[in-house]
């Protein structure tokens, strides 16, 4: 099958990497009944990423035909016409419904905000590209997303996934506990997994035979050390404990999270040991709560602190009126830490911030949002707005609420991540006035109102 780049501008690239297969359409029927057949419609849409349906819906409200994409997955518009002008009407809808419109990357997922706005959000460059309203297709695409929710949204739906779950593990442990009470009625003791030629006893006591014993863990063949006897001989009976030590919370803290917040959350404890030691409470899971302090206590006299200049940059740059792309690339160029690089993004823009502060957020989204392309970084920009709430006036604290919840709406941030982070931050002992503040939004996302109220 013959392939063509994607999008009509990157058609001469011969080292485009994104490609597409090259229209095939048929002329079928006579009269009042001629129809053009797009036989690998199917093949086109899963190159691009997208429904065949909307590829076909397009055709339609352009051509003002009749179409249908039928059982066989192909798709068939009422009427004649030739391939080159549906090649060039896909192409339009390449422009429209798959291309960034930031960087032109054809990689790129539909959104629908609570407000019943459609955008492109590219994978490449962060950048999310408003789709215009009151197009046809993009009233088709609303509807047909609504009719595939059922009208719930993606997070009452994974709440219901989450709680699914919680039922399932709380089945488990009843299990557990009843299993538990069948092996103390037939006088399963720790002694007897431990005594000499015990685990045949205790295959024969629980009706095990060698053969299924032979499948068991290791760890319960052969009098293991589960529910071993004490060492001074109780006949104790068997028990199942978790492990509550420092190194075990650390392991399953790398087990369960992702490697950023993983590393905020041993960092945190870390911390909270030091602070046994120390008095010096102030020190943020990143060093000093002023990122400026990490490269000055570093620096030698004449240096220059490449976190100031990283700063000034940015704020050079938006002083240009610098796209949203060509910022990404900024701050993608710098040496800094991630940490350090979001809590200068942040501070450039929003510097010396008062009243107004949620306004401001608002104003400069697609700047966040490009520099936010997954959820790790998620992280590291809500841990960028807990520095910056240190160092910031009581009247922009007031609206951190008011700032999360923009972020959240303009699906910068993502709900569980921010509820991961609120926990994250107060189990480990800190008691910002950024936590503080953030306290009843957190708590609404938690309770499911927010989104109820939302909708």
């Amino acid at each position: 099958m013959a392939l063509q780049n994607i999008g009509a501008s990157n058609k001469d690239d011969a080292f485009y990497r994104y490609k597409m297969p090259s229209m095939i359409t048929k002329t079928e029927g006579r009269g009042n009944g001629i129809r053009t057949k797009i036989e690998n419609i199917a093949d086109i849409a899963k190159a691009l990423d997208r429904p065949a349906s909307y590829i076909t819906k397009y055709f339609g409200y352009e051509l003002g035909a009749d179409n249908k994409f039928d059982e066989q997955r192909t798709s068939l518009i009422n009427g004649a016409h030739d391939t080159v002008k549906l090649a060039g009407l896909l192409d339009n809808f390449i422009k429209k419904y798959v291309q960034c419109y930031g960087c032109g990357n054809p990689e790129t997922k539909i959104l629908i905000s609570k407000t019943q706005m459609v955008s492109l959000k590219c994978a490449a460059c962060g950048f999310v590209s408003g789709v215009k309203t009151g197009c046809k297709l993009t009233k088709f695409i609303l509807k047909n997303a609504s009719e595939q929710k059922g009208g719930k949204g993606k997070k009452a739906m994974q709440r219901a996934d989450n709680k699914c779950l919680k039922e399932g593990k709380a089945a488990d442990e009843n299990q557990k506990k009843l299993n538990k009470d069948t092996t103390k009625k037939k006088g399963v003791s720790s002694k007897e997994f431990t005594a000499k030629g015990g685990t045949a006893k205790n295959n024969a006591a629980v009706g095990l035979s060698d053969e299924d014993h032979s499948i068991l863990p290791s760890c319960c063949r052969d009098g293991g050390n589960v529910g071993a006897a004490d060492e001074d001989g109780d006949d104790d009976e068997v028990q199942w404990q978790t492990d509550t030590s420092l190194e075990a919370m650390k392991q399953r803290m790398q087990e369960q999270l992702s490697t950023v917040t993983a590393e905020l959350v041993t960092l945190s404890t870390d911390e909270s040991e030091k602070k046994k030691e120390s008095s010096h409470n102030d020190i943020a899971v990143y060093g000093s709560a002023n990122p400026r302090d990490n490269y000055d206590n570093k620096q030698t006299i004449g240096k220059a602190n490449p976190y100031n200049e990283l700063v000034e940059e940015i704020k050079a740059n938006l002083g240009n009126a610098i796209t949203a792309a060509q910022l990404k690339k900024v701050i993608s160029s710098s040496t800094l830490a991630s940490q350090d690089v979001m809590n200068a993004l942040f501070e450039a823009l929003f510097d010396r911030v008062g009243k107004g502060f949620k306004e401001e957020v608002v104003k400069n989204k697609e700047y966040l949002a490009a520099a936010v392309p997954d959820e790790g970084s998620q992280t590291l920009l809500l841990l960028a707005i807990e520095v910056f709430g240190s160092k910031c006036s009581a009247l922009a604290l007031k609206e951190i609420p008011f700032v999360l919840r923009a972020l959240y709406c303009a699906d910068v941030l993502e709900e569980e991540t921010i509820i991961h982070w609120y926990n994250v931050a107060v189990a480990s002992g800190k008691n910002s006035k950024v936590l503080q503040n953030a306290k009843p939004f957190v708590e609404c996302l938690q309770s499911a109102n927010y989104e109820s109220e939302e909708e």
